[in-house]
């Protein structure tokens, strides 16, 4: 099939990584023109030069960290400059920390705030006017925990909501500019931040973290973590046209863990 990718220019944050990663090198792979992005400069020279040798594709790189507006802006501008005018844009960001309430000080949800919540606003708000020219598509990246909280995350379980949230509100709004507004939601991905949770649930409990992921594994029907270029060809087909009739919409990616409907 045919996803009519080649020549779109798709931004995408947190992508020197893990999921952001994987996701850039599909869309590339896809014939897309992409822009990826992280806080360590050393890393994301890195990744963009294993990138290229990989798919060929045309990728650039420009460091943001995704909690300051203003470069966010630049990022922006500076995609806009190398690639053109963009037509995807991936909303992704870093998990913030674990642990319960109690553990959580007024610096902490704010932090989590503008990492999980506001840096998609932000960007949106910025891609917006491309967008609007001739359409295109925002993908938000979210986690499971939009459908059942993960013990433990409090943070992520509530700014997360916050995205589903906006994704909704959004999919009404620019429907009329052919802008369409989707919601990814990763399981049990084997990425850094999992392999992160796991250890600190493991720390815990008081047990190796070999243990806990042998207890996951058994509530994944599957029964395996998922692999980041998997997650990533869900991303690309609701980045292509094979998706031109959803929006709004929320598509789990998770080897059949969330059991919720």
């Amino acid at each position: 099939m045919d996803l009519k990718l080649a020549g779109k220019v798709a931004l995408v944050a947190a992508s020197s990584k893990g999921l952001g990663r994987a996701i850039a090198g599909q869309l590339a792979a896809e014939g897309c023109q992409v822009m990826i992005s992280s806080r360590d400069q050393q890393q994301l020279e890195k990744t963009k030069c294993e990138l290229i040798a990989e798919t060929g594709g045309k990728i650039e790189c420009h460091p943001c960290d995704i909690t300051r507006r203003d470069e966010i802006e630049t990022l922006v501008a500076a995609t806009r400059k190398r690639l053109g005018k963009i037509d995807i844009l991936i909303n992704n960001a870093g998990g913030p920390p674990g642990g319960g309430f109690d553990q959580q000080d007024d610096d902490a949800w704010q932090a989590a705030f503008e990492l999980n919540l506001l840096s998609y606003v932000r960007l949106i708000r910025e891609v917006l006017p491309d967008l609007k020219q001739s359409g295109g598509r925002i993908i938000n990246v979210t986690s499971s925990s939009i459908k059942q909280p993960i013990p433990g995350l409090i943070l992520s379980n509530a700014f997360r909501m916050g995205i589903l949230g906006l994704a909704k509100s959004l999919a009404d709004e620019l429907a009329p500019h052919n802008i369409l507004v989707t919601t990814v939601a990763p399981g049990r991905i084997a990425t850094d931040r999992t392999a992160y949770l796991d250890q600190l649930k493991a720390d815990k409990q008081g047990v190796s973290k070999e243990q806990i992921e042998e207890v996951a594994r058994k509530n994944i029907p599957l029964s395996r973590y998922g692999d980041p270029e998997e997650f990533a060809k869900a991303v690309c087909f609701l980045a292509s046209s094979a998706s031109s009739y959803m929006t709004g919409s929320t598509l789990m990616v998770d080897g059949g863990m969330v059991k919720s409907y």
